[in-house]
């Protein structure tokens, strides 16, 4: 089996926003369901990781993007793991038309956890480090990797949720995706209609759940990106979050 995975998609009309293209989220989606398909095939995926008591959880995701995918347009997310050390993987993505027009790439960190303590634990171990053979070395992903989200102190919160059913994934958890979705409705629709984002990233700090309310605080920076800074119950950080628009 090749180390690199390639699966197909389409921009299906209801996951297009209001210009028919794909929704960011609806990528990052697609992103995170390649991942579970590449490893799940190789044998370390979360169906198999359950019965052992652990799972993976995504602790940053970078997303850079030239264009989206249109509706009913078909492409493929291609993934491959870069790296695995004790602790951490990296994953990487590329999003390709079928006709091979790049639209985009993805970075990721991963964690592996004991679903019954909730702390990390040895992703090597898991196999006897199977993971490392499936690491490729010689494929590029030519954006740079997340770095820190840094904000001051002074960053005013401006929108506070409350979370539900629909927010929480298989881990029990505030799903990845719906801190993206969050954060991208802190613009008006109006915003979105002369301006497109090119670059999302966002590192998670700390387990949300369902019926913990959501606080955004914002800040703009000089060359054109927003930080959020996303903490639940007033005070605990959960997630930061860069993103700069074109």
């Amino acid at each position: 089996m090749d180390r690199i995975g390639r699966y197909e998609f389409m921009a299906e009309p209801f996951h297009c926003d209001f210009s028919g293209r794909l929704f960011m989220g609806h990528l990052g989606n697609h992103m995170l369901n390649a991942a579970d398909f590449h490893s799940t095939e190789r044998g370390f995926g979360m169906k198999r990781l359950m019965q052992m008591q652990r799972s993976w959880v995504l602790s940053r995701l970078a997303i850079e993007v030239v264009d989206m995918p249109q509706q009913y347009e078909h492409f493929q997310v291609d993934t491959w793991v870069e790296s695995a050390m004790r602790f951490f993987t990296s994953r990487n993505f590329a999003v390709l038309g079928s006709d091979g027009h790049v639209y985009g790439y993805g970075r990721s960190i991963w964690a592996m956890i004991d679903t019954d303590t909730r702390q990390p634990t040895d992703i090597l171990a898991i196999d006897n480090g199977a993971i490392s053979e499936w690491i490729v070395a010689d494929r590029d992903c030519p954006i740079q990797k997340g770095g820190r989200v840094r904000m001051k102190g002074e960053a005013a919160p401006i929108r506070t949720i409350d979370t539900y059913y629909n927010d929480v994934d298989i881990n029990g958890h505030i799903n990845s995706v719906k801190y993206i979705e969050h954060v991208l409705d802190l613009w008006p629709l109006s915003w979105y209609k002369s301006h497109r984002i090119q670059r999302l990233e966002i590192a998670y700090v700390a387990e949300a759940h369902a019926g913990e309310r959501l606080t955004f605080y914002k800040e703009d920076t000089d060359d054109g990106t927003a930080n959020i800074r996303i903490s639940k119950d007033g005070d605990v950080e959960v997630a930061r979050v860069c993103v700069r628009f074109k």
